[in-house]
C-alpha cells in the first residue's frame, strides 16, 4: 500500500471541484441574522400622538387676460372694453383676495403709448401682478457664429 511516493515525474492534477463550505457558512450566518432581526421589524411601539390642524391651502389667484390689438382696442378676457370701464374693473380686481394676475397681450403693431397707459392704469388702481404674454416662434432662425 503506497500512499505517496517520491517519484518526481508525476505532477499532481489541479483541483477541479468547487469548495462550497465557505459559501454554506456565509448563508447560515445570514439566515441566523435574518431570523433574529425579523421580529424587530414587526414590533410596533404604541404612541399617543397629538392632533394638529394645518392652515387652509391657499387658493390659486385667477388670471385676467387683457389684450390690445393693432388699432389700440382693449379686450378684457376676449370681451371689448372701453378705457373707463377698464379702470372700474381694475379697481374691482385689485380688491380681490388673492389678487388676480393680469396677463397683458399686445399685437405687434400696437403703439407703446397704449400699452403704457394700460400698465399705468393697472398700477394706479392697485394691481401689482402684471405679466406679458408673447408667442413662441414656430421656426427659429439659425444663429450666426
Amino acid at each position: 500500500m503506497a500512499f505517496g511516493g517520491f517519484n518526481d515525474n508525476k505532477q499532481p492534477a489541479p483541483m477541479a471541484d468547487i469548495n462550497v463550505t465557505p459559501m454554506v457558512d456565509v448563508m447560515l450566518v445570514l439566515l441566523v441574522i435574518f431570523i433574529i432581526t425579523a421580529p424587530l421589524f414587526t414590533h410596533a411601539i404604541k404612541l399617543d400622538l397629538p392632533a394638529a390642524q394645518s392652515a387652509p391651502a391657499p387658493t390659486e389667484p385667477s388670471t385676467i387676460s387683457l389684450s390690445i390689438n393693432g388699432d389700440g382696442a382693449i379686450f378684457w378676457n376676449n370681451d371689448p372694453i372701453t378705457q373707463e370701464a377698464l379702470n372700474s374693473r381694475l379697481v374691482i380686481a385689485s380688491k380681490q383676495q388673492p389678487q388676480p394676475q393680469l396677463q397683458l397681450r399686445a399685437d405687434k403693431g400696437t403703439r407703446y403709448e397704449v400699452i403704457a397707459q394700460v400698465m399705468a392704469a393697472a398700477q394706479t388702481n392697485g394691481l401689482t401682478k402684471l405679466g406679458f404674454v408673447t408667442e413662441v416662434p414656430t421656426s427659429v432662425p439659425p444663429t450666426k457664429k
